[in-house]
């Protein structure tokens, strides 16, 4: 009877008792396979925290004035401070729907919406479950950077094409003075979107890779993908995509 309340009262302890994450290696073999025994406690400075799993979700609506004063309701993401050794602080985003990102072959940069995050190297599901973190590839909204191409170029960009055709024009009607004239047809000269940037453009959205780390700087900033890279991306997208099919 004794042993026993000992072993219940052992096993109560034990369920009642959470295991701290820590970073140190006092509990890893050497290189040569030999064991250190533990000579010392746990130190603070060693401690691990739990992951952040930055999720794609807004947070809430507040609302927010534009140029004219009208107010429109905008979401904003879930950013929790940490303290940190030193008195450091961590900015830790639980949730994220925005980030800046720059569209690098045209030096510009502009804040957007994140609307799917399409693959990760390192582990689908955290393609399944659209957690954020530094070096998955997502989708953008192409919109700000529509805008700031037309005005930039004075043209459009992502016309549909039909049966070979684009089914509208590329330019834009609108009354110009000469000397900006002048400057478009400069800009315009030599210049070209890559095809399958454009091709993205029709359809409103653009493959972006996150260049920041959200559960540390409660940031979803990155890059639009272009050239020999996004090529990469879109094979592997493929791959993945073929091999679900398969199955």
């Amino acid at each position: 009877g004794g042993k026993q309340a000992f072993l219940h009262a052992r096993e109560r302890r034990v369920k009642g008792y959470i295991m701290g994450i820590s970073r140190d290696s006092l509990h890893k073999r050497r290189n040569t396979g030999g064991k250190q025994k533990p000579w010392r406690k746990k130190r603070k400075y060693e401690l691990g925290r739990q992951p952040a799993n930055t999720k794609l979700a807004a947070s809430h609506a507040k609302d927010k004035k534009d140029a004219e004063g009208k107010l429109h309701k905008v979401t904003t993401g879930d950013v929790r401070l940490v303290r940190c050794r030193g008195g450091n602080m961590k900015y830790r985003a639980l949730r994220l729907d925005h980030g800046n990102f720059s569209w690098g072959s045209e030096n510009v940069t502009r804040k957007t919406r994140i609307m799917d995050v399409t693959y990760n190297a390192s582990n689908n599901e955290l393609v399944r479950t659209k957690t954020l973190v530094k070096s998955a590839v997502v989708q953008i909204d192409a919109a700000p950077f529509r805008a700031w191409y037309q005005q930039h170029y004075g043209k459009k960009i992502g016309i549909k094409v039909k049966n070979g055709e684009k089914v509208e024009s590329e330019d834009i009607d609108e009354k110009r003075s000469n000397a900006v004239a002048k400057k478009l047809k400069e800009r315009n000269a030599k210049h070209a979107v890559a095809e399958n940037i454009d091709q993205q453009f029709v359809t409103g959205r653009l493959y972006a890779l996150v260049t920041s780390r959200p559960g540390q700087c409660g940031r979803c900033d990155g890059y639009v993908l272009e050239g020999k890279e996004l090529d990469f991306y879109l094979k592997k997208m493929q791959k993945k995509k073929s091999k679900a099919a398969a199955e």
